[in-house]
């Protein structure tokens, strides 16, 4: 019956330096070099495990990024399946190192890759530190500041303000509808046919009413205007008869329309 395989985690712990440094530590029992990893505990994720196992055995709190690969090998008779996982150290060593552990080193990947001790993981080492280096020296780009006036967006303007209704045109006014005019009564008429001086004589058709009404109604500045000319021009008795007349025309016409 086949032996259940090993299941370890890792990472590939390194430090923001001038190059970057990639850490690898010494175990005690066999002195040997490697990545630092270890095996999951009961009901541990590995990304977890792969967590806790760097902080123990570097001494670094470290931050977890991307997920880089998984190392298959034989060890003791058993399969052994590490999954290692880019992490980055923050400051200094906060923590004691594991009593597993003798040292840990900071190399770059090239002096990394050489201190290892087993074949397999300098292999694997040697296979994605550059896919970490990249991806742990890449900053992102800083967004530029929004500008108030975007190329390609209009510029903001002031909220429209509702302009007045415009007053319809004559032909388009709308009245509301109310009783047709009537004709002055036939006192006002004939008031208004004394105070009028007129030059000539006016001649009235019964045939024509409506004609005749709106000739003899002159406007009422004009009337009072021209009743003050008669006032001072009390020697024009010429003028006063021919008003006279036209006003007994005026009642004679109002009297037979009747």
């Amino acid at each position: 019956m086949a032996r259940m395989p090993v299941m370890a985690a890792g990472g590939i712990v390194l430090r923001r330096q001038q190059p970057p440094l990639i850490a690898v530590v010494r175990l005690r029992k066999r002195d040997e070099w490697v990545l630092p990893k270890g095996k999951l505990d009961q009901g541990e994720t590995p990304r977890a495990a792969a967590k806790r196992e760097v902080l123990e055995e570097t001494g670094h709190n470290v931050t977890v990024h991307e997920f880089l690969g998984t190392l298959a090998y034989d060890s003791g008779g058993r399969s052994k399946i590490v999954h290692y996982w880019r992490m980055e150290a923050a400051g200094e060593q906060a923590y004691q190192l594991m009593n597993d552990v003798r040292a840990v080193e900071w190399l770059p990947l090239e002096a990394a890759v050489g201190r290892l001790s087993r074949a397999h993981e300098q292999a694997f080492l040697e296979h994605v530190g550059p896919q970490a280096l990249s991806a742990f020296t890449r900053r992102p780009k800083a967004k530029p500041p929004a500008s108030r006036k975007r190329r390609g967006q209009p510029a903001a303007t002031e909220p429209a303000r509702a302009e007045p209704m415009a007053e319809a045109p004559p032909s388009l006014s709308i009245a509301s509808p109310s009783q047709p005019e009537l004709p002055p009564e036939p006192a006002v008429l004939a008031e208004i046919a004394d105070d009028a001086v007129v030059a000539g004589e006016m001649s009235v058709s019964p045939a024509e009413p409506e004609i005749a009404m709106a000739q003899a109604e002159p406007d009422e500045d004009l009337a009072m205007s021209v009743a003050s000319d008669d006032v001072a021009d009390s020697a024009s008795v010429a003028a006063d008869r021919q008003r006279r007349s036209l006003a007994q025309k005026v009642r004679d016409w109002l009297g037979r329309a009747a």
